[in-house]
């Protein structure tokens, strides 16, 4: 079939099958990828069709589609709109069903009435699931929400880093990842992680453009309070509103339904059953606000969201961002609102301030190292009197620290030789600074975005390396400077010109002299911002860079 035929092919099946009547460029260049039995990396902004790449070439491939997705409810969002299409059956193998509903899932992917299968990265780390894929021979492995895959990503998820492995003993079916936000860095680890061979990447930059964005910042609490509540309640729903802690969910719900909105508090404290009924009446119209800590998340795909603002700031911009994203996914306008704090940075601190348990490491180690046979994470905590996730966290920072190694399908771990307990465990300490460094540097990186005095769009963008030449006009920076122009507030005269960054563009790697390894995210007139490796994110005066040679290229 040539590229043309190939092309029609594929728009004829989304018309006839889901109702689309044209596929953008991206998606088809994409699908065409997969079918050429590459492997696919697609950073696109949310909302803008990442599934369809993956449900239209599996009506022209043999096997079904197996999709990676970290949450239930996301799960049961997208079988729910395959449902709703001329599709092939979807189904969906997670810890919430009762066995039946898997065995009648199974028995629907061997008859090839379902093409769609949905399942954690929890699922396969099972072996019997792994086997039974194989026998299916699946045609695409698709990770949903990749840069889960990444440390260097926001939402860093350990059980992700076993999905390369996981494609390879499916027989290596083409590898779709999916993220609406990538930086560079996070790109190279998605790729990296999942084995992805000779990997076609596809990315429209992450703006999204019909979102208007906008701070308000505020000394004192009581009056931040205040003004988030009387924002929310006369703002055009429907609306997420965002919190730091249940209490706050559930204190601001409570004065919005006092103030005549129909408004319900959503977290992880709630019953199942009830996250469930607010999250379902949400995308059916009610509530018309939810007041919610960051819980309320990837399974919200809600096209007319009209606000989502933010009653505290988030630990990063990689969390505003894909909160924000939530809003316009119509193409309509909609505001995204900061309700800023400098003191709230102190709370973020707090909630990101983990403490490393320095003497179980040293036991964990002490007791690998004294076993002639590997163990599995279970048997590990089991034998070092820790909980499983305790020990599943310990575990993957010896593993990143090289002191232990990851074997077999059954992913037991066993102790690398030529590191005493108390060395492995400074390893894995070193390992845990690192994080923690990149954690403090992306929380400075929120306060510069809430305290620029210049595009905010500019700013977000650039965190993620992507350049915007000139103010966008929709902030509230760039809605000051048109109403008074002599301020200068937001205007850049001394930017360089379109596609002029000089040495340092964005995405370009560097190396400093005390940092290390780095790549370039943002080129301002002044300064430049880096993602170092070691320390995360940096922003260095021009001037100083270029004088003081503190930057080579690598």
């Amino acid at each position: 079939m040539g590229v043309h035929d190939r092309n029609a092919e594929l728009r004829r099946a989304a018309r006839e099958r889901f109702g689309w009547s044209d596929l953008a460029a991206e998606q088809t260049e994409a699908m065409e990828a997969l079918l050429d039995g590459r492997d696919v990396l697609v950073v696109m902004p949310t909302g803008s069709g990442k599934s369809a790449i993956y449900q239209v070439p599996t009506l022209l491939l043999g096997g079904p589609a197996v999709v990676v997705s970290p949450l239930i409810a996301l799960q049961r969002d997208q079988v729910a709109g395959l449902e709703e299409s001329a599709a092939p059956d979807a189904v969906a193998i997670n810890s919430a069903q009762p066995q039946s509903a898997v065995d009648e899932a199974w028995r629907a992917l061997r008859d090839g009435a379902a093409r769609y299968l949905f399942l954690s990265p929890e699922q396969l780390a099972k072996d019997q699931v792994i086997e039974q894929l194989r026998e299916l021979k699946p045609s695409l492995f698709v990770v949903d929400e990749a840069h889960c895959v990444s440390a260097w990503g926001h939402d860093f998820r350990p059980d992700y880093l076993n999905l390369g492995e996981v494609a390879d003993r499916l027989g290596r079916p083409p590898v779709l990842a999916l993220t609406a936000t990538a930086a560079a860095p996070v790109r190279s680890d998605i790729v990296e992680h999942l084995h992805m061979r000779d990997a076609h990447v596809v990315t429209t930059g992450t703006d999204r453009p019909t979102i208007h964005l906008a701070v308000r910042t505020f000394t004192d609490d009581p009056a931040k309070r205040e003004a988030v509540a009387r924002w929310t309640a006369q703002a055009s729903g429907p609306g997420i509103l965002y919190t730091a802690t249940r209490k706050d969910a559930e204190t601001y719900a409570e004065r919005l339904r006092q103030d005549g909105v129909d408004a319900e508090a959503y977290h992880a404290g709630l019953k199942a059953a009830d996250r469930r009924r607010i999250h379902d009446g949400f995308m059916a119209g009610a509530p018309a606000v939810v007041v919610a800590t960051s819980a309320f998340g990837m399974g919200i795909d809600k096209p007319d969201v009209r606000f989502v603002a933010h009653a505290s700031v988030p630990e990063s911009l990689d969390s505003y961002y894909q909160e924000v994203g939530r809003a316009g996914r119509d193409g309509e306008p909609a505001q995204a609102v900061l309700f800023y704090r400098p003191e709230d940075l102190g709370l973020q601190r707090f909630l990101t301030a983990r403490a490393l348990d320095d003497e179980a490491l040293r036991r964990i180690m002490t007791m690998l190292l004294g076993q002639d046979a590997p163990l599995s994470r279970r048997r590990t905590a089991q034998l070092c009197g820790l909980s499983l996730r305790k020990a599943g966290d310990l575990l993957n920072l010896l593993e990143e620290a090289g002191a232990v190694t990851v074997q077999g399908k059954r992913r037991t771990v066993r102790a690398l030789p030529g590191r005493t307990a108390e060395e492995a465990a400074e390893g894995a300490a070193e390992v845990f600074e690192r994080r923690r460094r990149i954690d403090r540097s992306r929380i400075e990186m929120m306060r510069g975005y809430a305290e620029t005095p210049a595009c905010r769009r500019q700013y977000l963008l650039g965190y993620f390396g992507e350049q915007l030449d000139a103010p966008c006009g929709r902030c509230d920076v760039c809605d000051r400077q048109e109403e008074h122009p002599a301020t200068g507030a937001g205007h850049q005269d001394n930017a360089p010109p379109p596609g002029d960054d000089g040495p340092y563009e964005p995405n370009a790697r560097v190396c400093h002299t005390e940092w290390g390894a780095g790549t370039v995210m943002r080129t301002e007139d002044d300064r430049l911002v880096v993602l170092f490796e070691q320390v995360g994110y940096k922003t260095l005066s021009l001037t100083a860079v270029q004088e003081g040679g503190l930057l080579t290229g690598t």
